[in-house]
């Protein structure tokens, strides 16, 4: 499906019950497509109503009109859940999707309720550098060795300005302000969101409790799917029968 927000054309999909008593969203990861989610979607849309969709400039969506940092890409989703009329969720964010919800999260008001959050090798802290990376990230190099360059490299002017604004924003003054309880998924040999990011924000957000899937990297959930899926569904439906 395709909706138009503030201008820009949007493609998502809706799974689970029409009646589902329950909504979660997810947020994708830089670069995306909102189909590699499926089966993060397919975990709990026996009882939740799953809403999956690509981002400005990410998957089948169009670009945003000029480059965007977090706070406008967080902007748009609000946007995007009132098209959808969608008051209340639980939000699960992969890597740059979680580096918004930490954003949304450490605000005093939304125009919807969050009601649980879950973090997928999330985005949000930036790595202590020196003085000579610094210098290499604002030229992009660093990122891009670091990273997966293959991206930034094939990205437009537009996306391209918008990875730079993303990957030197650090939110960890704003994760003892998220209230909500959150589960972070990791892997343990993650590269591009360490383990070590994972620890630190299971210490700074208050009510965080994370689970390490062994042998994985910045995809987790697609290396270990059924060991994902149960931990995803104990702390979404409380234990349900996978």
């Amino acid at each position: 499906m395709v909706t138009k927000i503030n201008g820009t054309d949007i493609t998502y999909k809706i799974s689970g019950p029409e009646d589902a008593k329950e909504t979660a969203v997810m947020l994708q990861g830089w670069g995306t497509d909102m189909t590699i989610y499926d089966s993060v979607a397919a975990a709990i849309n026996d009882t939740y109503r799953v809403v999956q969709f690509d981002l400005p400039g990410f998957g089948s969506s169009e670009e945003p009109p000029e480059a965007w940092n977090v706070e406008a890409y967080c902007g748009f989703f609000c946007d995007f859940m009132d098209s959808l009329g969608i008051k209340k969720t639980a939000l699960i964010g992969h890597s740059y999707g979680g580096r918004m919800i930490i954003n949304m999260a450490a605000k005093d008001e939304l125009p919807f309720e969050i009601t649980k959050i879950v973090l997928i090798d999330s985005a949000g802290v930036m790595p202590v550098r020196t003085a000579a990376q610094n210098f290499k990230v604002k030229r992009i190099d660093y990122w891009m060795s670091k990273q997966g360059s293959e991206d930034y490299r094939n990205a437009s002017p537009v996306m391209k300005k918008c990875l730079v604004m993303a990957v030197n924003e650090d939110f960890q003054d704003r994760m003892p302000l998220v209230k909500q309880e959150t589960l972070l998924i990791w892997g343990d040999l993650d590269l591009d969101t360490p383990i070590s990011d994972a620890h630190i924000m299971e210490e700074k957000i208050p009510n965080a409790a994370l689970v390490v899937l062994e042998g994985t990297d910045h995809y987790s959930f697609l290396y270990r799917p059924a060991e994902f899926r149960r931990i995803l569904r104990a702390f979404l439906i409380g234990g349900a029968a996978c």
